[in-house]
């Protein structure tokens, strides 16, 4: 097979000010040129180690048609253009490139449409997740896909990373719960795919292509999403071990037979850090936390927490403490969802996913930990156990050069430690700019050369994030 390489063609040279005055006519007030305290707050994500360039434009779309102006022009003129939502990032995918349009899809945020007999939602791709969940609910239902950063990320961004959560383990990522999606490629053109049928194998299926293809094939303007029934009540388990690896190992036991919506781990580093920041006084003396929910019915969840607590009994837990309690069972989960803002009081950090086997779990916690002594930094482990996605977070020193050395070459041992346990490079943030040095040691030359045509095929001036991801 021949290769491909995707090389965006030298544009002629044409002036700024000519693409600003044809984008203007197109779309008025909504574009900034040449402005760079306003496009400040559009140049990178949250990636501490990535470069951003200098964007040329700032296009704020609020409709469908505007991402339609917006993309002939881009392509009239042969200039990238880089699509951002709320920018929450953590792969650089959505940094500015020098001379870009910024296309932001921030403000349209509208919910198009609550189906509750057909249990869908249609949505703009500037709604935030959590607030698409919260108007599922006055029908009973819910939108489940439940990142960390779900009260602040929008569902476009959501979607073109394939973002995760805590509940994946039950419920599966982002791409489960897309069931169509509009879409406008880099020359204007406007496709619809996907169905509100439950099944449909009809032609090839485009959307989950675009479906973490981080804004390289296509700009979602539309999703039509699943919405499902909202569990009745939740139980909730936490144990205490004395080993990060005895946690990890006991986690793989359980799920060979419960399946619980969420399995939550928190190492030591964590757990002081969660701690310091919220004054929950959970036991210090505990090498790892694991934080599990059950839900479903209520007898359902309380039979199973209480086998769960059971067996993580047997297994090496020093404390084991279940509720039924709702409220209660959010406080405690709440204890993980504020990991990444406890760890972020302590200094700058690299927050980055990492996705093996579950039973190679314990080799991967252990590979971290000589990682992180060996470049004498703080590494807190956690994550999503129950399906193998573990956040090292480096902490470290972003004023200092030498610490910020240190911190890139621990990323990369990590990355390549994951990939020699039969892991992957992410499971839900994506690859942007951060990991895509290391895409030719998971994906082999002749994949990697299918997808540089498929990209080839949606987007063939390679205007859409042009060097991301793939």
């Amino acid at each position: 097979m021949t290769e491909t390489h995707i090389v965006r063609q030298t544009p002629p040279r044409i002036s700024s000010d000519t693409v600003h005055a044809a984008l203007r006519a197109a779309l008025g007030r909504k574009v900034t040129s040449g402005d760079p305290e306003k496009m400040s707050a559009y140049l990178a994500d949250q990636c501490l180690l990535t470069t951003a360039g200098v964007p040329a434009h700032l296009v704020r779309a609020t409709a469908q048609e505007d991402v339609v102006e917006t993309l002939k022009v881009a392509h009239r003129f042969q200039i990238p253009v880089v699509t951002r939502g709320a920018g929450t990032g953590l792969t650089g995918a959505a940094n500015a490139i020098d001379g870009c349009i910024m296309l932001s899809l921030a403000d349209m945020n509208r919910i198009v449409e609550i189906d509750p007999v057909g249990r869908l939602a249609r949505v703009e791709p500037g709604v935030i997740n959590g607030d698409l969940d919260r108007a599922a609910s006055g029908h009973g239902l819910g939108y489940l896909p439940d990142p960390g950063s779900r009260d602040i990320s929008t569902i476009g961004g959501n979607i073109a990373t394939n973002a995760g959560g805590m509940c994946c383990v039950k419920y599966g990522v982002t791409r489960e719960h897309v069931a169509a999606l509009t879409v406008v490629l880099s020359d204007g053109q406007v496709l619809r795919t996907g169905s509100r049928t439950r099944k449909n194998v009809t032609g090839l299926d485009l959307t989950s292509l675009v479906v973490g293809s981080e804004g390289t094939l296509a700009v979602i303007t539309e999703a039509t999403v699943w919405l499902h029934p909202r569990p009745v009540g939740t139980s909730t388990v936490v144990a205490l071990f004395g080993s990060l690896r005895q946690a990890v190992i006991a986690v793989d036991i359980l799920t060979r037979t419960l399946a619980p919506s969420a399995v939550e781990i928190m190492d030591s580093q964590t757990i002081a850090a969660v701690n310091e920041f919220t004054r929950m006084g959970i036991n210090t003396t505990a090498a790892a936390v694991l934080l599990l929910r059950f839900d479903g019915s209520e007898t359902a969840n309380s039979t199973d927490a209480e086998l769960a607590g059971d067996l993580l009994g047997n297994h090496g837990a020093s404390e084991v403490f279940r509720t039924n309690d709702p409220a209660e069972g959010n406080e405690l989960m709440a204890a993980r969802a504020v990991a990444l803002t406890a760890l972020e009081s302590k200094g700058a950090i690299l927050l980055h996913d990492v996705a093996v086997p579950v039973h190679q779990l314990p080799a991967l916690v252990a590979g971290v930990g000589q990682i992180a002594e060996r470049h004498e930094l703080t590494i807190a482990t956690f994550g999503h156990a129950a399906d193998g996605n573990m956040h090292p977070t480096i902490v470290f020193d972003a004023a200092d050069s030498h610490a910020r050395h240190r911190a890139k070459t621990a990323f990369e041992e990590v990355m390549d430690l994951g990939l020699s346990l039969g892991g992957v490079l992410s499971g839900e943030h994506g690859i942007g700019v951060l990991k895509q040095q290391h895409l030719p040691k998971q994906l082999d030359p002749g994949t990697r050369n299918l997808t540089k045509r498929v990209k080839h095929a949606f987007d063939p001036m390679n205007l859409l994030n042009p060097g991301r991801a793939l």
